[in-house]
């Protein structure tokens, strides 16, 4: 829900129904989630949720994991959400074709990792523990944050707030453990995707599971810019195997 990006730490609706026994409708339906889509991976994949009038390294590039995802849940709450995180994601492998993800053994093995606080020690937390300023937990309940090169993404940390209720916590455990994987930006226009901070969604959706398949589809590299992705998207789109 909250990204900073930091310079070189990032170097950091609707469905349209067809009509039963009628092919143009279901290919139109068909065309209609491939350009939403589209629209949605160039949204979600190029740009940054925080200083959108400035400029930095890597905002308009592609960020992806190029080698196995290892997570590592620091529960440091009252409350121990360990298991129910690492359930999540465990899952993460068989939800998004193309990804791989495990627990790691130990904080040293990891390369993701997940800080589960309570409100009062969040603060703490993002500078101790995710390197950002202190001005980065300002009105934040969750944020993530990333490092990257040329071959991909380095690392990743998040930092979630496990005390202000059930719904906000799953909606932040989605949503910066996913944007922590390569897609960090926000949008309004985004009406199937937890990447809207407006939107009701607080789980993984189809459409979202849909966004990362894209993702981490081999022909989409790290470095790449929007034009290059632009051309790609029809053939990555076609081979999506839709995630339902």
């Amino acid at each position: 829900m909250r990204l900073l990006p930091l310079g070189l730490l990032l170097t950091a609706g609707f469905l349209a129904l067809g009509m039963a026994g009628s092919s143009a409708p279901m290919a139109k339906d068909n065309q209609s989630r491939a350009d939403r889509l589209a629209f949605g991976f160039m949204e979600t994949v190029f740009g940054t949720e925080y200083d959108k009038g400035w400029w930095f390294s890597g905002a308009n590039r592609v960020k992806k994991y190029t080698v196995p995802v290892r997570f590592y849940v620091h529960n440091r709450s009252r409350k121990d959400r360990r298991r129910e995180t690492e359930r999540f994601l465990r899952g993460l492998s068989d939800r998004i074709p193309g990804f791989s993800g495990s627990i790691a053994p130990s904080y040293r093995d990891a390369n993701f990792h997940v800080f589960i606080v309570d409100r009062k020690d969040f603060q703490s937390t993002v500078t101790r523990d995710a390197g950002l300023a202190a001005q980065a937990a300002h009105n934040a309940e969750c944020l993530v944050h990333i490092w990257f090169d040329r071959r991909g993404i380095t690392e990743s940390r998040a930092v979630i707030v496990s005390d202000r209720g059930e719904r906000l916590f799953n909606r932040c455990l989605v949503e910066e453990v996913l944007q922590g994987l390569g897609p960090i930006n926000d949008s309004p226009h985004l009406h199937e995707s937890v990447f809207n901070d407006y939107s009701r969604h607080s789980s993984l959706t189809s459409f979202d599971r849909s966004l990362l398949q894209m993702l981490y589809h081999p022909a989409i590299k790290p470095g790449m810019g929007r034009k290059d992705v632009a051309r790609l998207l029809p053939e990555v789109i076609s081979d999506l195997r839709l995630a339902r």
